[in-house]
């Protein structure tokens, strides 16, 4: 029984006693006071019913005569009580024999809510089964209370920990099924603001486990059309019933033909928990709502979903303001030297991870056309912040000629005495101005790749320490670049995964960079594409051809 009727309402009770009269006698009281009555003759007739009864359509008590002609009454109530299909089904023994203190307490111990013994007067037995259908549906009540604020705990946790709308929007779905919706619809705006998801959850035609989900998109106006049948623009959270008219209204025109959703009245509840913020509603069949403590329940699912989404939400925001600072941070556009064509790629992280410090340069000095790239630890605001810093003075530092080895050795001072605790990598090639001498300068940056012009690769591996250590650099190495030879300078996001072994991803690197596309842009694209799908580090690659 749900909790909305109530305790002491009729009840369908099961009378065992192979006594006909005795079955009439007790069947005629109980159907007086509205209860309904199935009766067995014998314990395998009544066991029998009880196991091929649905669990909706058990009898919610059962009144068991002690003597009967397969096996005692007392058998028959331990049996109920082994089976998971009626452990609680409480039972009431009544006999006219086994009337003595020892019977009672036997029956008692075996697994019998009460014991009556006959003659039995017609209003002790109605206040007998009274008492124990109270206690019984007082006691399922609760524990279905205890499920469903622990379905809540779980439906909770599912929202904050979905990354995306789509998946948001079916954990609010799913979670008001658990809460013991029969169908459920939710429906929020996902944080960029630009697609209203929606995710219905009905039972499966066939006999599948669980719910099926439905994804839907519609117009965000279908919201300020849920709004106006409750919280308007103020915050909070309010239930409502729409009928069939008010929420088909509501679809139209705001969700796509063919969406599946459902078309008879239901129950509505909204949250919004900040000014100015859209609404996040969850729609049921009414049933679900229809005592205090569901529709206390759907209403936290409701807010939780909202608090949620506001995180998400604001998780966005904060990624794309970082974002807008972190590529102030890199250069605006790329030099056009004489004899070099040049081309970059730079693929920011993914929106559920911190953005880290990459960064890429190209400067034309009076030693050259100096390249750099490199890799500041960490992921935060603060390694992006050391990395323009960074990027900045090596500027500072190329324009006034200083060969590469120089140049790291002052970026090494700098990280030292202004950012201590920082570490970056750093490679450096200067491309001599005749464009057939380059000079690398690698302080523990992933090696550069030389493709020579008849197309062999090679990776260029001198290198020394990284940056911020106040360790001295090694010289740099000088390199030939014959007409036509093209260099590829990569961060690790480009091809390190973790769990797996860098030299693979460097050598499936080296092997597409071979058999790629002369041109740049077409090399850039498909390196990218082929490497960085679903990164969670920022990736920066540049690449110049030399004349």
């Amino acid at each position: 029984m749900t909790g909305a009727v109530p305790d002491a309402g009729p009840a369908t009770v099961l009378v065992l006693d192979d006594n006909p009269t005795t079955r009439y006698i007790v069947g005629s009281w109980l159907r007086r006071a509205g209860h309904q009555v199935v009766e067995a003759v014998d314990g395998a007739e009544a066991l029998a019913l009880l196991a091929e009864a649905p669990a909706h359509r058990l009898p919610e008590l059962a009144l068991v005569d002690v003597r009967l002609p397969d096996m005692t009454g007392f058998e028959v109530c331990e049996r109920i009580k082994k089976q998971p299909h009626t452990a609680d089904l409480p039972v009431v023994h009544i006999s006219a024999t086994a009337i003595e203190a020892s019977d009672r307490t036997q029956g008692l111990h075996r697994g019998a809510d009460a014991y009556l013994t006959e003659p039995i007067d017609p209003a002790e037995l109605q206040a007998t089964v009274t008492a124990v259908l109270r206690y019984t549906r007082a006691r399922r009540r609760a524990e279905l209370l205890a499920d469903r604020v622990a379905a809540l705990h779980r439906s909770t946790l599912a929202l904050y920990g979905a990354t995306d709308a789509e998946t948001m929007v079916t954990a609010a779905a799913l979670g008001a099924i658990e809460l013991g919706a029969t169908t459920a619809t939710a429906v929020l705006l996902g944080p960029h603001r630009e697609t209203l998801h929606l995710a219905h959850c009905h039972p499966h035609p066939a006999a599948e486990p669980g719910p099926a989900v439905r994804l839907v998109t519609g117009s965000p106006a279908l919201l300020d059309a849920l709004a106006h049948h409750t919280l308007g623009d103020a915050t909070g959270i309010d239930t409502v019933r729409l009928d069939a008219g008010q929420w088909q209204a509501a679809l139209a025109e705001n969700v796509p033909p063919g969406h599946g959703l459902p078309r008879e009245d239901v129950t509505l509840v909204v949250a919004r928990t900040k000014p100015g913020r859209p609404l996040v509603a969850l729609v049921v069949d009414p049933p679900a709502s229809a005592a205090l403590d569901e529709r206390r329940l759907l209403s936290q699912l409701t807010q939780a979903t909202a608090l949620a989404l506001e995180a998400l939400r604001s998780q966005a925001e904060e990624h794309a303001l970082t974002l807008t600072l972190q590529r102030s941070f890199l250069p605006d556009r790329l030099p056009a030297p004489h004899g070099v064509d040049l081309a970059v790629r730079y693929e920011p992280a993914s929106e559920q991870s911190e953005i880290g410090g990459d960064f890429y340069e190209a400067i034309e000095t009076p030693a050259g056309l100096l390249l750099a790239i490199g890799d500041v630890a960490g992921h935060s605001l603060e390694a992006a912040m050391v990395m323009g810093e960074l990027r900045h003075a090596l500027r500072a530092y190329a324009i006034e000629g200083h060969h590469p080895h120089t140049l790291l050795e002052r970026l090494d001072a700098l990280l030292v005495q202004l950012r201590p605790g920082s570490t970056a990598t750093v490679c450096l090639v200067l491309i001599e101005p005749g464009r057939r001498r380059i000079h690398l300068a690698n302080a523990g940056h992933l090696p550069p790749l030389l493709r020579m012009p008849g197309g062999t690769t090679r990776f260029l591996t001198e290198h020394g320490i990284l940056l911020g250590l106040n360790l001295p650099q090694p010289p740099a190495t000088t390199y030939d670049t014959p007409p036509g030879s093209t260099l590829l300078l990569v961060t690790d996001g480009l091809v390190e995964v973790p769990g797996e072994n860098l030299e693979t991803g460097l050598e499936a690197l080296r092997s597409s960079f071979a058999q790629g596309p002369a041109d740049l842009d077409e090399a850039g694209d498909l390196l990218l594409h082929a490497f960085s799908s679903g990164q969670a580090d920022d990736v920066a690659l540049l690449l110049a051809r030399l004349h």
